[in-house]
């Protein structure tokens, strides 16, 4: 059990429903400090709503939050002083150079004048605007607006930084040169929370929930996530990929099977699904195959723990890439 004084975030039953719909469905969820966190999930799967209520932006319809010793909303205008907000879109203006951009944002978190002047030149340095305090926000690229977007949300030195999928508009480069910028937070002291669709941003969190139809189906480091998965995951190696997979998804125990290259993935159930079985059957319809196991990756966990709330729904869910039949 970790301490009060090592936990950023705490929710117990956090609900939202709007009208019929629940966008978040009773979740709990410890974020302890100093780490980065990750909400992955599709997108309605519950991750902004989810933020929003963290933030104090969005009333919850049930449940408990407390966020760096706050109760949430109740003292949701003392946090705002303590914690950084970007969204996916650009949300400074266009009109204003980067240096305008960041005096508003200083304004706006009330510093004094002398502090902001010297904190906007820190950050000026800090994220590359050396030369370019005087270009206006809406002539930069992505990946430069994405660099101005952090800055002004960690303006004031929040303790607490939401990030929400705020690399789903940039280029490879700039989202890799992102997570070096989160990183150096995380090591200076701050706790983020960061929502991704990205597998690959995912694997880079210290922690990971995963949320499907706003409900809580995973959450642990994403070693502890992919080592649950040990022994149900199978790689497929044949020049029929097409035709293997067919005959695959068609044996009780295959959960999903995706063509990646030139080999098939397969995500099993880990009983039924042998990979002598696996290639019994595709010798039996002519297939030449390898079959041998694969260490899992994360879009393996997404896969299973999503397929296992479907059928605990009493739905049927396709694995990213299946056809409907």
């Amino acid at each position: 059990m970790e301490s009060e004084a090592s936990v950023a975030i705490r929710t117990r039953g956090l609900t939202k429903a709007f009208g019929s719909l629940t966008a978040v469905d009773n979740v709990d969820l410890t974020v302890s400090k100093r780490q980065i966190y990750g909400f992955l999930g599709p997108n309605g799967s519950g991750k902004s709503t989810s933020i929003r209520m963290l933030c104090g932006l969005l009333t919850p319809s049930a449940g408990e939050i407390e966020v760096l010793g706050l109760q949430i909303p109740a003292e949701a205008e003392v946090l705002r002083q303590h914690i950084g907000y970007m969204t996916q879109q650009f949300s400074l203006f266009t009109d204003l150079t980067v240096r305008e951009n960041l005096e508003f944002l200083s304004a706006v978190q009330n510093m004094p004048a002398r502090e902001a002047r010297a904190r906007i030149d820190e950050l000026l340095v800090e994220y590359h605007f050396e030369g370019r305090a005087d270009q206006l926000a809406g002539t930069m690229s992505g990946g430069q607006k994405q660099r101005l977007a952090l800055a002004g949300a960690v303006i004031h030195k929040p303790e607490l930084l939401f990030l929400d999928e705020p690399t789903s508009a940039v280029d490879p480069e700039s989202r890799r040169d992102f997570w070096e910028k989160l990183f150096e937070l995380t090591d200076a002291g701050t706790t983020i929370l960061v929502s991704t669709h990205y597998m690959d941003e995912a694997e880079r969190c210290h922690r990971l929930a995963i949320l499907d139809q706003g409900r809580l189906v995973a959450d642990g480091s994403p070693t502890e996530l992919t080592g649950g998965l040990r022994g149900r995951t199978l790689l497929v190696e044949t020049e029929q990929q097409r035709s293997a997979r067919g005959v695959l998804l068609k044996i009780p125990g295959v959960i999903s099977a995706a063509q990646i290259g030139n080999s098939l993935r397969l995500l099993t159930d880990g009983k039924r699904a042998s990979p002598e079985k696996m290639r019994e059957a595709l010798h039996g319809e002519g297939i030449d195959a390898q079959v041998g196991s694969v260490e899992p990756s994360l879009e393996d966990v997404f896969v299973a723990v999503t397929h296992h709330a479907a059928a605990a729904r009493g739905e049927s869910r396709r694995a990213p890439g299946e056809e409907s039949s």
